[in-house]
């Protein structure tokens, strides 16, 4: 099992904003589960958005009302009758700090309350709570995480991130109808999170010697039809001078596939690496280059891992594991290691 502390540190990468002065005493923190994880950086967020004040929006109304606002609805003006009343029914747009993204933190602070944090972070929680009695609650179960983001809600992008990961990884709903929160997140939310962290850690601690990247890969075709083609995207594409190193994050619970007490690599993570392997390289056909892939598993307690290289029809094709529960000195080492082998760094 992951500590929880080198979670943190895997969402600091995947949300450069972790790593502001404002964050700093959230590393030094020791947390029992990751819902105390989760409200400890929520707590902090919040507390900053306070500063520089909740994001408002515009929020459609409707209403009778005696003075004229907006524009007037006359079929449901007619239809309730409200001219009777000396009224018209109004419809107008209110700047209201009631918006989408306020009630979803409103709405995801009260599942974190309900949760086993310490009875000192929902206090804290409570607390900032006050300055949102004029935000609603929101059916989390019905949101649409696809929030456009502007330069004036920016600075929510982190805190919806983490308000996703809480009620999409944490929350679960029994058999009873009733719900729980896990203690860590499930195998496809730490999936993508693992991706994202691995991507972000060599764009920022090898932004001058390496590009990194998620590019697309295109099929390498005979001819135009391309239709009902896969898009071939890659989770990290490291790239120097005329070196590609293509990896393939993975984070299962069983890195190995079992048959008859025989283990083996899970064939369709092998075909992928390698057909991704292939067609960068007929991409690049006309330069001098070296493609290499790597399938880069999320280090699980089987006995059994992999730890292979293998040259398959001119290119190295490497499988490794990258063990989560080290230190996190140990693991950003092992993440190093990778890119001075494959880069001569």
């Amino acid at each position: 099992m992951i500590p929880i502390q080198n979670i943190y540190y895997m969402l600091s990468y995947a949300f450069q904003i972790l790593n502001e002065q404002g964050y700093k005493n959230i590393a030094t923190e020791q947390f029992n589960n990751t819902a105390e994880l989760m409200a400890a950086i929520l707590e902090k967020g919040i507390a900053i958005q306070l500063k520089r004040g909740l994001g408002k929006e515009y929020i459609p109304q409707t209403e009778a009302l005696s003075s004229l606002r907006g524009k007037i609805d006359i079929a449901e003006s007619i239809k309730t009758q409200s001219m009777l009343r000396k009224q018209l029914i109004c419809t107008y747009d209110e700047f209201s700090v009631n918006s989408i993204m306020n009630r979803i933190i409103k709405s995801t602070v009260e599942i974190l309350l309900r949760s086993n944090i310490s009875k000192q972070r929902k206090k804290n929680l409570r607390k900032l709570m006050l300055y949102f009695s004029e935000v609603d609650f929101i059916d989390l179960y019905t949101v649409n995480w696809n929030v456009q983001y502007n330069r004036n809600n920016q600075t929510y992008r982190m805190l919806i991130s983490i308000c996703y990961l809480v009620v999409k990884g944490l929350l679960q709903t029994q058999s009873d109808g009733s719900t729980k929160l896990m203690d860590f997140l499930d195998e496809q939310r730490m999936c993508r999170l693992y991706e994202k962290f691995i991507l972000e850690y060599y764009r920022r601690e090898f932004k001058n010697q390496i590009t990194a990247n998620a590019s697309q890969i295109p099929w390498q075709l005979d001819n135009d039809e391309n239709s009902m083609l896969p898009v071939m995207q890659s989770d990290i594409m490291l790239q120097r001078d005329d070196r590609v190193l293509i990896i393939d994050a993975k984070y299962y619970e069983h890195s190995m596939q079992v048959q008859f007490n025989k283990h083996t690599l899970h064939s369709a993570n092998l075909y992928q690496i390698f057909t991704y392997v292939k067609n960068k390289e007929y991409e690049l056909r006309e330069k001098d280059h070296t493609v290499s892939g790597m399938l880069l598993y999320a280090k699980t307690d089987e006995e059994i891992y992999p730890n292979n290289v293998y040259q398959m029809s001119g290119n190295q094709i490497t499988v490794r594991t990258l063990d989560l529960n080290l230190p996190f000195t140990e693991i950003a080492e092992q993440l190093d290691t990778i890119a001075k082998l494959h880069f001569s760094l």
